[in-house]
């Protein structure tokens, strides 16, 4: 089986690691070959089991959403997923629109994204249009539901005491 997806061409350099460690472990990790378009960050993935095909292809998004490696390869836990909020989808194409929420979700020194991380147990990574959660599927879903909550204007100080409100509800 072989699978395509383009990463941002900045980020190859990321998939390959040094010396091709990163890509090395991948590709022992998950039984897969990939080869890598260095100049147009195009990557073909190939593999003979299907489901292995696939979970490397989420981790190679991932680390194109700028990710660490070691993040994205914990998506080979099958405790752990990846959902991706595209800006764009949210509030249009306007670029201001876009740093506005940029702002919002990262905080001030990235207060409130390390913030949402910490109460909901998840990995975020705001990189170019889109915003990626790593984390268990109840964890990305909260993180989600806070990260759509902050987007669509609520203070961030309210936003903390939902997570914690539904934290709450959940081990009632």
């Amino acid at each position: 089986m072989i699978e395509q997806i383009k990463i941002p061409k900045k980020r190859i350099a990321v998939l390959i690691g040094e010396k091709g460690l990163t890509k090395q472990k991948i590709e022992k990790k998950t039984s897969t070959i990939l080869n890598v378009g260095s100049k147009n960050g195009d990557i073909n993935i190939e593999g003979k089991i299907s489901l292995n095909v696939y979970l490397t292809k989420k981790i190679i998004m991932a680390i194109g959403r700028g990710f660490n490696p070691d993040v994205a390869l914990s998506l080979l836990n099958d405790k752990n997923f990846f959902e991706m909020i595209n800006i764009h989808d949210l509030v249009g194409k306007s670029k201001n629109q876009e740093i506005r929420i940029k702002s919002r979700v990262i905080g001030t020194r990235g207060k409130a994204r390390i913030r949402i991380e910490e109460m909901t147990g998840v990995h975020i990574s705001i990189y170019g249009k889109t915003i990626g959660i790593i984390g268990s599927i109840e964890g990305v879903d909260l993180a989600r539901r806070a990260l759509e909550k902050l987007i669509n204007g609520s203070p961030h100080q309210k936003v903390y005491q939902w997570i914690e409100m539904q934290q709450l509800e959940e081990e009632i």
